[in-house]
């Protein structure tokens, strides 16, 4: 059975639908979020459950679990969630990076033991990150409204289309020896594994007047930077600067 968040989830999705299509993608430094007064209460809620739950979880794993291990962890997941990356190389027509990116998958999966070890990197073949809210932003879909969601931290309307489209190519859900209780267990570990790579950046936001605004200028400008291959147009990127010719003399 699926989980209430997930049915809210997909249905704010559809609902979200109609904004898209009239939507270019927004400079991060203007972004479209009507919806702050909302978003703020569900950052701060974020950041308690973060703070007393998941933060110490993923200290405690990092002190628990040597560095090498946890390196294959994340070896592990990135290449068990590395088909996705390769569809959607081919949604967006990027036919030679899909070529790539299928020999890496194979060498990670062979002579990386599954996927432990990254003997592709060594080899020359580059990781690539691809999603669904990536190629819908590859061909012109707006990001729409940034929100905040509860648990699952910032998104826009594009991006948690794109997220649970994306539950048809995560590869746990063709695998029926896999009960519920394992992938949940599978998820946890990689939601833990994914903080404690974060946790030298606690201090960064710790640090910031405003955390929200931080966090949302970041998390556009990174996956502005994702849709763009690292290359969006500077339109984008810098705030827009007073137009000084049009002052009085």
């Amino acid at each position: 059975m699926r989980s209430h968040s997930f049915t809210a989830a997909r249905l704010a999705a559809l609902l979200a639908l109609p904004l898209l299509s009239a939507c270019a993608h927004n400079s991060v430094y203007e972004p479209q979020d009507p919806l702050e007064k909302i978003n703020r209460p569900i950052f701060k809620f974020n950041m308690t459950a973060d703070r007393y739950i998941l933060r110490p979880v993923a200290k405690g794993y990092a002190a628990v679990v040597p560095s090498p291990a946890r390196t294959g962890i994340d070896n592990f997941f990135n290449n068990l969630f590395y088909p996705r990356v390769i569809i959607h190389d081919l949604l967006q027509g990027k036919f030679a990076q899909a070529g790539r990116d299928t020999v890496r998958l194979v060498v990670n999966t062979t002579f990386g033991i599954g996927g432990l070890f990254d003997p592709a990197t060594y080899g020359g073949l580059e990781h690539h990150d691809e999603d669904l809210g990536q190629t819908l932003g590859y061909w012109g879909v707006g990001d729409g409204w940034y929100l905040m969601l509860p648990f699952f931290g910032p998104s826009t309307n594009r991006d948690l289309i794109g997220s649970i489209g994306d539950n048809w190519t995560d590869v746990m859900q063709y695998i029926d020896d896999i009960t519920w209780a394992e992938r949940i267990g599978i998820k946890a570990l990689q939601v833990v594994d994914e903080r404690s790579r974060l946790l030298d950046l606690d201090s960064i936001i710790d640090q910031q007047f405003d955390p929200y605004i931080f966090i949302r200028t970041a998390y556009l400008q990174n996956r502005l930077n994702k849709v763009y291959d690292g290359n969006p147009p500077l339109a984008l990127m810098e705030p827009e600067l007073p137009d000084f010719d049009d002052d009085d003399e």
